[in-house]
C-alpha cells in the first residue's frame, strides 16, 4: 500500500487544481461514501489495479501482500491511496467519508465481482488489522 498526500499544483483566487493522477490509464472511475464505521473492501483483485482519492473524512485502511505482514494506515481527504494487483485491502471509514476509485483492470462496472476475490474466515483483514496503526 502507498499513501500519497497530493499537493496543490495550481491555485490563485479562484480556488485549486489537484492533479490526482498522471500518465495512468483508467477504465473505470467510482464514487463512493461510507458512514461512519462502514467497512469497504476485505478482498483482493488479480487483475486489477486501483487509487483511491479521499474527498472528505478519513479511512483506516488495512493491507497485505501476500507473504508479508499487514499494515495499517490513515488516509485522509486530499490523499490518494494505491493499491496493486493482489494486495488484500480493507477500507474501514473513521468519520463519514468520501472517495473515488480509478480502476484499471477488469473490476469495474458490469464486471464488478469478476476479478473481486472476498476474504472470509482466517484470510480476513479484519481480524488480522485490529489494535495496528
Amino acid at each position: 500500500m502507498e499513501i500519497i498526500n497530493k499537493k496543490c499544483a495550481f491555485e490563485d483566487e479562484r480556488g485549486e487544481i489537484i492533479d490526482i493522477l498522471e500518465n495512468e490509464a483508467i477504465e473505470y472511475v467510482t464514487f463512493i461514501s461510507s458512514r461512519k464505521g462502514a467497512i469497504r473492501g476485505n478482498h483482493y483483485h488479480n487483475d486489477s489495479i486501483q487509487y483511491a482519492f479521499v474527498l472528505k473524512g478519513s479511512l483506516k485502511v488495512i493491507t497485505q501482500i501476500p507473504g508479508s505482514e499487514v499494515e495499517s494506515k490513515i488516509a485522509r481527504s486530499g490523499d490518494l491511496i494505491f493499491t496493486p494487483q493482489r494486495e488484500k485491502h480493507v477500507l474501514i471509514a473513521l468519520e463519514d467519508s468520501e472517495f473515488l476509485v480509478l480502476t484499471r483492470g477488469p473490476r469495474g462496472g458490469k464486471n464488478y465481482e469478476t476479478d473481486t476475490f472476498r476474504l472470509t474466515g482466517s484470510e480476513s483483514l479484519l481480524a488480522k488489522g485490529e489494535g495496528i496503526l
